[in-house]
């Protein structure tokens, strides 16, 4: 039996945060929650999965991760979904 799909509860701020940086982002849902394109990603696209703290990927997102050959990131706060954006680099 497949387990439903929910929205963790930090999503939302996480979405707001992105749209601040001149993001678009597309809510998903599966295989993975977010895609996020424009601000420095520019044309390209970034498919990101938003988790609690503490939480991982399922067995399913885990197998979608290892094979899929784009760029992906996993987020736990708004913090961490804006440097796999930006780079943590242009954050200093």
């Amino acid at each position: 039996m497949r387990n439903a799909a929910r929205t963790d509860a930090n999503q939302s701020t996480i979405i707001q945060a992105l749209r601040a940086i001149g993001c678009k982002v597309y809510y998903s849902k599966l295989p993975l929650d977010l895609i996020v394109s424009g601000g420095r990603l520019g044309k390209r696209n970034l498919l990101m999965e938003c988790k609690l703290p503490g939480e991982g990927l399922n067995k399913a997102q885990q197998k979608f991760w290892d094979e899929w050959p784009g760029e992906k990131a996993l987020v736990h706060h708004e913090q961490e979904a804006i440097e796999a954006v930006l780079g943590k680099e242009m954050l200093k």
